[in-house]
């Protein structure tokens, strides 16, 4: 778990702290915040890419091999004196974050006892989601204090105390058998498994995307002042880290994480919704959102497990929820400069989540459809 809150905090904090990095090299803050774009597009790419083309190698190596890489990347990021230098250390913590994101998840359900799966997907999940609503706070408050070079050392401790923990305690697991690169690779392509990470994507780029503007979104619909902000972001971050937890107990209680993806995404298109119905009484809707938007990866990860996609499979479904973060806030960003009112854009996300829902329920139904030997994949009970 220490890993996953590392790489919370790692694939977030930057972008606080763009201010600071652009003024200390001496750069633009738009071409500082390049170095998100470049984590993120390393992440995306990495994970799928070499999940696939290691896929034989033993996990366990391959986790801290990945975890080692990620916490080198971020040493690297802690004394880069150039934005070149800079872009390229983030490059490396993105690459190590991506495979070792979908490596420990599949490790994790791989080492769980039968029928507690779904818990041990939590643990990841809500590892993360406690890295971006504790950790980030925290590294923003060092770097106002130490500067922001503090907190990329914090964040490469960690990733060192995670990385020795691994190396001392995580148990072997087995190679998956050696099949041929066209076949590793299926999940790309394999028509179940696609529609699923289309789902996470859309459901990132209506979450994620969103929280991106949730100042000016408050300021608009409720008056509240950009520096008042805090006990809002708070509330959507305890709703993160608690759906994230309790997501786990309930898929591995009912065993239906078809359903349980669908009630979350409709829960999203609800909060949503009623974000800007509320304004500054906004708390319980923020709470949903934020309980409803982490935990609906612990399902995702359930199904594409069942599903037979493997490592790859997870891959790819990490690196949806990069892009569909980055995607989010571009797209809203542009909304809000072509004139949308910033109280609006909450009905936007409602609807590109509506959208992730009715994708979700349509391949739903094509795998009751489906031959008898598709649908117990599909199913994916948790044990």
């Amino acid at each position: 778990m220490t890993g996953a809150f590392t790489l919370g905090l790692d694939a977030y904090v930057m972008a606080g702290l763009l201010p600071v990095v652009a003024a200390d090299l001496g750069t633009t803050v738009a071409l500082a915040g390049q170095m998100v774009t470049v984590f993120t597009l390393a992440y995306a790419v990495s994970a799928p890419l070499v999940a696939g083309l290691l896929s034989g190698v033993r996990p366990r190596a391959l986790i801290i091999a990945a975890l080692a890489v990620f916490t080198l990347g971020n040493a690297l990021t802690a004394v880069s004196p150039s934005v070149a230098l800079l872009l390229g250390s983030r490059a490396v913590a993105g690459a190590g974050a991506g495979v070792y994101s979908a490596l420990a998840t599949a490790a994790a359900s791989a080492l769980a006892p039968e029928g507690r799966q779904g818990r041990a997907l939590a643990l990841v999940m809500g590892g993360m989601s406690a890295g971006t609503v504790l950790g980030v706070p925290l590294g923003v408050l060092i770097a106002g204090q130490a500067g922001w070079r503090a907190t990329m050392w914090l964040v490469t401790g960690l990733g060192l105390v995670a990385l020795a923990g691994l190396a001392l305690r995580l148990p072997g697991t087995p190679a998956g058998p050696q099949v041929p690169v066209r076949e590793r690779f299926g999940a790309l392509t394999d028509r179940r498994v696609a529609p699923v990470v289309g789902a996470s994507f859309l459901a990132a780029v209506a979450s994620l995307g969103l929280y991106t503007y949730l100042a000016p979104v408050l300021g608009a619909a409720g008056g509240v002042a950009e520096d008042a902000t805090a006990p809002y972001l708070w509330a959507w971050g305890l709703g993160g880290v608690l759906g994230s937890v309790l997501a786990g107990p309930l898929l591995d209680r009912t065993g239906r994480a078809v359903a349980l993806a669908g009630a979350l995404l409709a829960g999203l298109v609800l909060a949503e919704g009623a974000l800007p119905l509320l304004g500054a009484a906004a708390f319980p809707a923020l709470v949903l959102w934020g309980a409803v938007g982490w935990a609906f990866q612990v399902p995702q990860q359930q199904r594409l497990l069942g599903l037979g996609g493997g490592t790859v499979a997870l891959a790819l479904n990490n690196s949806a929820l990069y892009l569909g973060s980055a995607a989010g806030s571009a797209l809203g960003g542009l909304a809000l400069a072509g004139g949308l009112p910033a109280e609006r854009l909450p009905w936007v996300a409602a609807a590109v989540a509506a959208l992730g829902l009715a994708l979700h329920l349509l391949t739903a139904a094509r795998a009751r459809r489906a031959p008898a030997r598709e649908t117990p994949a599909e199913d994916c009970p948790a044990g």
